[in-house]
């Protein structure tokens, strides 16, 4: 079963917790400045350290019997940050072979997707491209992605249209499926202030090869609901294509989270409370974590979810 098969015949998938808080706080990783966790394959510990993470992740889908989505530590890889790292150039393809690898093992139905961002700052759109340059800045990552063979394409914390429209535009052409996830706040609106309705009803309208759905990550659940039930996006169209989420596990603005010490991290039990109320407000059928999550939330939400 292809991944456009996966997300269309089945009720709920599960996607994977945090990472990147959870490499840093358990197992003590630095990241590299430019490239970020894209590196760390290439390293022993780090190899270890994703591996162990992504396991616990699909032992949560084995049991609940849920298909599995994880997505390659790519983020922040573009030609650009490649280049300033000194990094291979085919790192991009590694991280893609090396997740490959995983899933071949995994003995459950997952599916790969390759994470790619803004070239900018996801949390406050500084740098963000207007809708052609991105076209232009993306194309070489997309392609790296489609020469490398992965399911489909994951845009992660995109907070402008412009950028998420060019980089929609630079997968269309490659029959790629993807999605794409927003920044979002609880005005219900990206960060440069489009709301979530009209994100999607422009960016449906501008390619033939649409994205498989719209989702948003790095977000509480809460501050999901109350973007989803402002006036403006409560009609059939967002609730048909607004289908996914990657939660954090405190109700903190992105700008109250970017600059904190610590980790806020709430109780799985609530947390997953919170993730199944989003149910009343739209289809959600991708189901995963970010900031705070760990695999006590993951299970929590997955049992939830089939029970």
């Amino acid at each position: 079963m292809n991944f456009r098969d996966c997300i269309n015949q089945n009720e709920f998938v599960l996607m994977e917790g945090a990472l990147g808080e959870r490499l840093k706080r358990e197992y003590g990783l630095t990241f590299d400045e430019h490239i970020a966790m894209a590196g760390l394959i290439y390293e022993e510990k780090g190899a270890s350290a994703l591996t162990a993470l992504w396991n616990e992740y699909i032992d949560i889908a084995r049991k609940n019997e849920l298909p599995f989505i994880a997505t390659t530590p790519t983020r922040r890889a573009n030609r650009e940050r490649i280049a300033k790292a000194k990094c291979l150039e085919t790192v991009i393809a590694d991280n893609v072979a090396f997740l490959k690898n995983i899933q071949r093992n995994c003995g459950i139905q997952m599916y790969v997707g390759g994470l790619m961002g803004c070239k900018g700052d996801a949390y406050t759109g500084e740098g963000a491209l207007a809708e052609q340059e991105a076209f232009s800045f993306h194309r070489w990552t997309v392609e790296q992605f489609y020469k490398a063979g992965i399911d489909f394409l994951y845009a992660g914390i995109m907070p402008v249209l412009s950028e998420a429209a060019g980089l929609a535009r630079a997968i269309n052409d490659t029959g790629l499926p993807y999605i794409i996830s927003f920044t979002i706040q609880q005005d219900g609106k990206l960060i440069d202030g489009t709301t979530i309705a009209d994100a999607i009803r422009y960016i449906d309208s501008i390619t033939t090869n649409k994205p498989i759905c719209y989702m948003t990550n790095c977000v509480h659940p809460s501050i999901v609901h109350q973007a989803l039930m402002q006036p403006f996006n409560r009609n059939d169209m967002v609730r048909e294509r607004f289908r996914g989420i990657q939660a954090n596990t405190s109700p903190l603005s992105y700008a109250e989270l970017d600059s904190a010490e610590d980790l806020y991290c709430s109780e799985p039990e609530e947390f997953a409370e919170e993730m199944i109320k989003l149910q009343s407000v739209a289809d959600i059928k991708i189901w995963g974590g970010c900031c705070g999550t760990n695999c006590r939330h993951m299970a929590c939400v997955a049992r939830k979810l089939i029970g």
